[in-house]
């Protein structure tokens, strides 16, 4: 079915990118809360916090105009990419690959989006730029979640005996 000069299918992609740039982290946010993960919490909203300042201060600074002649400069970096990358890649980075990839592919699917959506607000480069804002803003406040703080080992070797005690804080 086409609607004007846009498919059916683009509306349908761009408002599920609108729907999953503000999902993705806050099942990001949630997950920490239900799984009482304090310092998972600290270390979110300072990493999605961090990405959404740098993305925002770049909008300013670069001022880079939107594609089509829209004569509106805030297109570089992607502010829906990098608020969804960098709700998936804390999700990665803090739970694992098992929860990430489908947190990624969410990620993915809002870049694509803001492309080839039929309003197509961003271009390639502006969705990389985003995706790195989120993702760098991530790795640089979030560590693996662990539920093991303490851990004791036991070795031998011929008539040697070692016992080790190790303490994550």
């Amino acid at each position: 079915m086409n609607t004007g000069t846009h498919e059916k299918w683009e509306y349908v992609l761009e408002g599920t990118g609108d729907i999953l740039q503000l999902a993705i982290p806050a099942i990001a946010c949630t997950t920490t809360l239900i799984k009482k993960d304090w310092e998972g919490s600290k270390q979110f909203a300072l990493s999605f916090g961090t990405s959404l300042i740098i993305t925002h201060s770049l909008k300013k600074i670069i001022r880079k105009e939107r594609p089509e002649d829209r004569n509106l400069f805030d297109a570089f970096p992607s502010g829906h990419t990098s608020s969804a990358f960098s709700g998936a890649s804390f999700i990665q980075r803090r739970y694992g690959w098992k929860y990430g990839k489908w947190a990624y592919l969410g990620a993915i699917t809002v870049g694509i989006s803001r492309m080839e959506g039929p309003d197509g607000w961003h271009d390639i480069w502006d969705v990389l730029g985003g995706a790195i804002v989120g993702i760098g803003s991530t790795y640089i406040f979030t560590s693996p979640y662990t539920t093991e703080h303490m851990e004791i080992t036991y070795s031998t070797n011929n008539s040697n005996y070692m016992i080790g005690f190790r303490m994550r804080f």
